[in-house]
């Protein structure tokens, strides 16, 4: 990787890093500390849980589709600034209803798909899958990490404290988007000229990436709802309060990353993606009917969590490389929005659900949740091999990059350009199957070296 891909790499990392520690952090403890505040109820609680999800589920397109039409970094930082405002609004609340406005409104700050549209953008085809996979994996490591540490802070902070932290992460992200480089993109067929309807139909009726948004959404349901439930079991069975249950979740959660990580190299090294991907879709459903079976003893209970992990760390880091392998060049943040719009519509009704499940036994409501990932895995099943394609890196010349990059696009081949003039560069999405000799020789000459690739 360039200079350009790891500073990209490093800054949107941290600050996928800092919002996920802030939504994370809250998921195992609020079954708990939520029915403290005025006019709580199991479903409201559950709710509260979830609303961060329908929050993002409505606006993600939305921004996602701004992302596409306009540059991405202003866009990110008015999502990064709902995102504070909303762990502001908790933090000061007492009344179960404002919590709920508060997640919607933090919620509503929408931009996971656009910091990965940016990140797509400033690394190069060859490199998407290095850079992706990271990115997944910082996300799955983030999670793990506010799993852990949500329990252990919420005794010293109490809930207002972690939400005042929440808040206080969104702010410091704000400051990390500078790291990040902001690139130039020239499309063959601008995306601007289409409506709004047209390029969501781009993407909808793309049945390879609407099973990986199904596969999300299953995902970020089964996970919220298992947390949602996690703080009884484990009181009941483990006679943990909540405030030690971080030191159960960490080390389940750190095994299943080293465990996943073989995997993840797997799936992308030696282009078993697929395979590697379904067989984490089973291990959910493995580990949820462990737990659906002997979540009443202790080692069945840590056995079918350990599983879970594994799973689960393995996709949250594969899903984001396939997306944008997959998604049409024109409409890459378009794509990534309706996935994490799936991704966060599932944690709304994982809350919903797990706030319902709260009043049953706690064998139906693992084997309710083992029966949707099953379900799940039989309507992904069909999907196959995503493609794999290559990024050509240039030198800027002086001339007008209006000018030059418009040459570029003119080649049969190349659909994508993407400069960077702090840099100094520009990266060029080809297709090697369309190169001809003629077509390889007239690229040399606009670039003045030889093409070698």
């Amino acid at each position: 990787m360039n200079t350009t891909e790891k500073k990209a790499i490093a800054g949107l990392g941290a600050i996928f890093a800092f919002r996920m520690l802030g939504l994370f952090m809250i998921v195992p403890v609020f079954s708990v500390y939520g029915q403290h505040y005025q006019h709580a109820t199991p479903f409201l609680t559950g709710l509260a849980i979830g609303m961060y999800g329908l929050g993002q589920a409505i606006f993600q397109i939305p921004m996602s589709i701004w992302a596409d039409k306009f540059p991405r970094k202003p866009i990110i930082i008015a999502g990064l600034a709902l995102f504070a405002l909303g762990g502001a609004i908790c933090a000061l609340a007492t009344d179960i209803h404002v919590v709920i406005l508060g997640r919607l409104i933090a919620g509503s700050g929408a931009v996971s798909a656009v910091a990965m549209a940016l990140l797509a953008d400033v690394t190069r085809e060859q490199n998407r899958t290095k850079a992706m996979a990271t990115m997944g994996l910082t996300i799955a490591m983030s999670i793990m990490v506010a799993f852990g540490l949500g329990p252990i802070l919420t005794k010293f902070l109490d809930i207002s404290g972690l939400f005042w932290l929440t808040s206080i992460l969104g702010v410091l992200a704000m400051f990390l988007l500078l790291i990040v480089p902001t690139p130039e993109r020239k499309l063959k067929h601008n995306v601007s000229e289409k409506s709004i309807g047209k390029q969501l139909l781009d993407v909808l009726k793309n049945s390879q990436l609407n099973r990986l948004h199904l596969a999300i959404f299953s995902l970020h349901l089964s996970m919220t709802a298992m947390f949602t439930l996690l703080p009884q079991q484990f009181s009941h069975v483990l006679n943990l309060g909540v405030a030690e249950q971080g030191y159960v979740h960490l080390p389940l959660l750190l095994l299943g990353f080293v465990i996943a990580v073989p995997l993840i190299i797997i799936a992308e090294k030696k282009r078993k993606m697929r395979s590697v991907f379904l067989a984490s879709l089973a291990m959910l459903i493995a580990g949820l009917g462990v737990l659906a079976v002997g979540s009443s003893t202790s080692i069945g209970l840590i056995l079918g969590l350990a599983i879970y992990y594994i799973g689960f760390n393995s996709l949250e880091a594969t899903i984001p490389s396939w997306i944008s392998k997959q998604a049409p060049v024109a409409n890459k943040a378009t794509a990534m929005g309706i996935n994490s719009s799936s991704q966060f519509l599932g944690a709304f009704f994982g809350g919903a659900l797990g706030g319902i499940l709260l009043s049953q036994s706690a064998s139906l409501s693992w084997w309710v949740l083992a029966g949707v990932m099953l379900l799940s895995l039989v309507l992904i099943l069909p999907i196959v091999q995503p493609p794999y394609l290559t990024s050509f890196t240039i030198t800027l010349p002086k001339q007008n990059s209006d000018d030059f990059s418009a040459k570029l696009l003119n080649i049969d081949g190349i659909d994508e350009v993407v400069m960077m003039p702090k840099e100094g560069i520009a990266y060029l999405k080809v297709d090697k199957n369309q190169l001809t000799d003629e077509i390889r020789h007239q690229l040399s000459q606009i670039i003045g070296s030889p093409v070698n690739f």
